[in-house]
């Protein structure tokens, strides 16, 4: 039964193997993963792309400035 608990984190979880072919579609550079808000991180563009349903949405006009 304990493998039915499974945080909603953990439910949506993006593919590992992905995450490492995705770069910031501005900016062409590598992007931090933040499993707890669902949102791939780029640094460099100061933006945080969402990540819904498993899925990331890297539109630019979809993000989030972030400081």
């Amino acid at each position: 039964m304990a493998a039915e608990s499974q945080s909603p984190v953990e439910a949506t979880r993006v593919d590992p193997k992905l995450l490492e072919l995705l770069v910031c579609p501005l900016t062409k550079t590598t992007l931090e993963y933040d499993a707890v808000r669902q949102e791939l991180i780029s640094r460099s563009a100061k933006l945080a792309y969402p990540i819904r349903d498993g899925i990331p949405i890297m539109l630019p006009e979809e993000a989030r400035p972030i400081d």
